[in-house]
């Protein structure tokens, strides 16, 4: 007997048909297509040693903040895709946005500027003085080798608020410099301008409103090209007039201290201009507050500082690493920014419904940078970095004395004291001995059967290999003692 196919009912074939059709549509079984194990297009993992770094580096900015009399506040990492439109101009465009979700159009914050304008907003703060660390997103093409990606960190501080001119901003620029001493990740410069002197310089230069912004682009490139190249660009690419380029020129490759905000207050073109008067002004009692602060010889006034960001109204500054001379008289190179900020006192009102403006002052510290340095310092000096804080480790001198490492090292935790053990019932002691070296655990708390009888436990330096014994209920104290000294940071 010749079996036949079975027959389905006409729908249940028709319904096969329209599965079949769609499975065509997703293409081959993507399960056994070869997958390329790897990070995103730059992104990265950190291994234990980068974190451990990474921590000793927060750990000093935050501390400085904190200092500063500083809260702490945290966003979504995604924002509603209006509430960062027209915020960043010609960066505008690496912004990351998101798949409709559920009938919101998001992207992932590209600063933590306009979240934080928008918080103030929402809340209907007017006075604040926080900090924010957490990562940003940028469509960038990155140079990960230099410490740029499209996923990082930034730690960022401001203060909002009516206040007397200058003071904040004052502060601001100290955060900075503290900040980037305590690191010491080498000689660094502070570049100061002021928005309103920019847009002032323009004006009398002869370029037109409407090009404001994209010339100040242009600009802000002084740091990385040539003269000749950013006039080029502002000519051949963006239709300024050669003799309007020429004229921003002999301004924007200035640059000095109190001396030629001086000098530029008394220029009969650029004094004339009611913004950049009130920018030059407010530059000069700046440079008063830094003298007391103590880090004038670490501000330099630059007018080809443009920095890019359209919500920028008054001081703008950005710190720069020095890369040491190569003949004796030059000038210090920059090698990179490390940090940077300015005055917004517009942003908030943009997303106010009755448009209050609530002034504010800031700055960001490049940490992924930062990070990169200290990673590259490290490896060059070839020094080991810790990746636990572990005090003691739990050890045994002769077999079957588990149950007593148990009970210690669990007195110890619940003493608050970092401790491990070997996750073995009867470890060698020179295997145990060896795991503090290769770990850096300072002590190693020894027991034995004659430590038991006597009510002592052994403890040993794992550096000088120095013993002695300590009465069972003094070890908690005597721990402490020994590893109270504070970390070195860097």
């Amino acid at each position: 007997m010749v079996s036949s196919a079975p027959s389905f009912p006409p729908q249940i074939e028709e319904e096969v048909g329209k599965l079949l059709k769609l499975k065509a549509q997703l293409g081959p079984d993507e399960s056994k297509q070869k997958f390329v194990l790897k990070t995103p297009k730059g992104t990265r993992d950190y291994s234990p040693r980068q974190m451990a770094v990474r921590e000793k580096v927060f750990d000093v900015i935050i501390r400085c903040f904190k200092r500063h009399g500083a809260e702490v506040i945290d966003t979504p990492v995604f924002e509603l895709k209006e509430t960062l439109t027209g915020k960043y101009g010609e960066d505008s465009k690496l912004i990351y946005d998101l798949k409709d979700q559920g009938g919101e159009l998001l992207s992932l914050r590209y600063d933590l500027t306009v979240p934080f304008a928008r918080y103030l907003a929402m809340n209907k703060l007017t006075n604040i003085k926080r900090y924010h660390i957490a990562k940003v997103y940028r469509r960038d093409n990155p140079a990960m080798t230099r410490g740029r990606y499209r996923e990082f960190y930034q730690c960022d501080f401001d203060i909002a608020g009516n206040f007397d001119p200058m003071i904040p901003d004052a502060e601001c620029l100290k955060i900075m410099c503290e900040i980037l001493s305590s690191l010491q990740i080498g000689d660094f410069l502070v570049k100061v301008n002021d928005r309103r002197i920019l847009d002032g310089m323009f004006a009398i230069c002869g370029v037109s409103d409407s090009k404001f912004r994209t010339i100040c682009s242009s600009v802000d490139k002084l740091d990385k090209v040539s003269w000749e190249e950013v006039k080029n660009e502002m000519v051949g690419e963006k239709g300024l007039a050669p003799e309007v380029a020429d004229r921003i020129g002999d301004y924007v490759q200035q640059h000095g201290g109190v001396s030629l905000v001086e000098q530029l207050l008394q220029d009969p073109k650029l004094s004339q201009n009611k913004q950049a008067l009130e920018g030059l002004g407010d530059l000069k009692l700046l440079f008063e507050y830094l003298t007391l602060f103590g880090i004038d010889d670490k501000i330099s006034f630059d007018l080809s500082l443009a920095r890019g960001l359209d919500y920028y109204t008054g001081v703008i500054y950005e710190a720069v690493l020095l890369q040491t001379p190569a003949q004796a008289g030059e000038e210090p190179l920059g090698v990179g920014s490390v940090a940077a900020g300015g005055r917004y006192d517009g942003l908030v009102g943009m997303f106010d419904p009755k448009g209050r403006k609530v002034p504010c002052v800031g700055l960001s510290i490049g940490v992924e940078r930062i990070f990169s340095i200290v990673e590259q310092r490290l490896e060059a000096l070839e020094e080991k970095v810790r990746t636990t804080e572990t005090q003691v480790l739990v050890a045994s001198a002769q077999k079957k004395l588990l149950e007593e490492r148990l009970k210690l090292v669990s007195e110890l935790w619940d003493a608050g004291i970092k401790a491990e053990l070997l996750y073995k019932k009867n470890p060698k002691l020179l295997n145990q001995l060896q795991y503090c070296e290769e770990a850096g655990i300072p002590l190693v708390a020894i027991i034995g059967e004659q430590e038991l009888k006597d009510g002592v436990i052994k403890l040993r330096s794992v550096t000088s290999r120095e013993e002695v014994n300590v009465r069972r209920e003094d070890l908690v104290e005597e721990i402490k003692r020994r590893t109270g000294q504070p970390l070195r940071i860097c």
